[in-house]
C-alpha cells in the first residue's frame, strides 16, 4: 500500500519539477534578447561598481575580516624566524601594506570588467542568465583573470616596494616554501598579495550577485527587475 502511494507522490512531484524548470526556461524566452542581455550586463556591472569601491576605497580589505590578507599561515607559525631577521617589529606594518596594495590594485579593476562586458556575446548571456548563482562570476574569473593579475602585479609591487621589506619576506618565505611550510606562490609577497586581491574581489563580485539574484525586485534599474524577475 505504501508502495502504491509513494509512485503517484513521486509522480507529481517530477511532474511539478519539470513543469516548473518549463516555466522558468519560458519566462526566459519570453524575454527579447536585447532585454536579456541589457539587463545582465547591468546587473554585473552594478556588481563590479560595489565590489569595487568598497575593497578599492582605504581599508577596503584590512577592515573586512572576509578578505583581510593575513601573512601566510607557515609565516605566521614561523614568528621567530621574522624577528631573526628584523622583520618582527614590522609584521603588522607588512599586513597594513599587504592590504593597501590590494585596495590601490582593486581601484583599477573597472576598465577590465568592463571590456569584458562589452565581448560578452548573446551565448554568454543566456548561459549566465540560465546558470545560476554565480554563474556571472564565473564568467568574470574566466575572462578577466588573466588580465587583472597582469594589471595588478606592479602595483601591488609598487607598493609593497614602499615598506623595503620585500627581499626579507621573499628570502625567508622561499626558505619556508623549501620546507613545505608556504606555497611557491605564498614565496613571493607580490604573487601573494595579488592572488588575495584577485579573490577578495571575487568573492565580492559574487556577494552582488547572489544579492541581485535573490532580491531582483528590490534593485533601482527596471530592466534589472525584469530580467531576474524571470529567473
Amino acid at each position: 500500500m505504501l508502495l502504491t502511494i509513494r509512485a503517484p507522490l513521486l509522480s507529481l512531484l517530477l511532474f511539478t519539477s519539470v513543469g516548473s524548470a518549463m516555466a522558468d526556461s519560458a519566462a526566459l524566452d519570453a524575454l527579447s534578447s536585447k532585454d536579456a542581455a541589457g539587463g545582465l550586463r547591468a546587473a554585473l556591472s552594478k556588481g563590479v561598481d560595489v565590489a569595487v569601491s568598497q575593497l578599492g576605497a582605504n581599508n577596503g580589505f584590512l577592515n573586512d575580516p572576509k578578505v583581510a590578507i593575513p601573512l601566510p599561515a607557515g609565516l605566521e607559525k614561523a614568528e621567530k624566524g621574522l624577528r631573526m631577521l628584523g622583520m618582527g617589529g614590522q609584521a603588522d606594518e607588512l599586513k597594513t601594506t599587504m592590504n593597501h596594495a590590494a585596495e590601490a590594485a582593486v581601484a583599477q579593476a573597472k576598465p577590465v570588467f568592463k571590456q569584458a562586458l562589452q565581448h560578452m556575446t548573446l551565448s554568454d548571456a543566456k548561459g549566465i542568465l540560465s546558470g545560476g548563482d554565480g554563474a556571472g562570476t564565473a564568467y568574470f574569473k574566466r575572462t578577466t583573470s588573466a588580465q587583472l593579475t597582469t594589471n595588478f602585479k606592479p602595483i601591488v609591487t609598487a607598493q609593497t616596494a614602499k615598506l623595503g621589506v620585500t627581499a626579507k619576506y621573499n628570502e625567508f618565505a622561499g626558505k619556508a616554501a623549501q620546507l613545505g611550510l608556504v606555497s611557491s606562490q605564498e614565496a613571493n609577497i607580490n604573487d601573494y598579495v595579488t592572488a588575495k586581491a584577485l579573490d577578495g574581489l571575487f568573492s565580492r563580485v559574487a556577494e552582488e550577485e547572489h544579492q541581485i539574484r535573490q532580491d531582483p525586485m528590490g534593485q533601482a534599474s527596471s530592466l534589472i527587475k525584469k530580467v531576474f524577475s524571470a529567473l
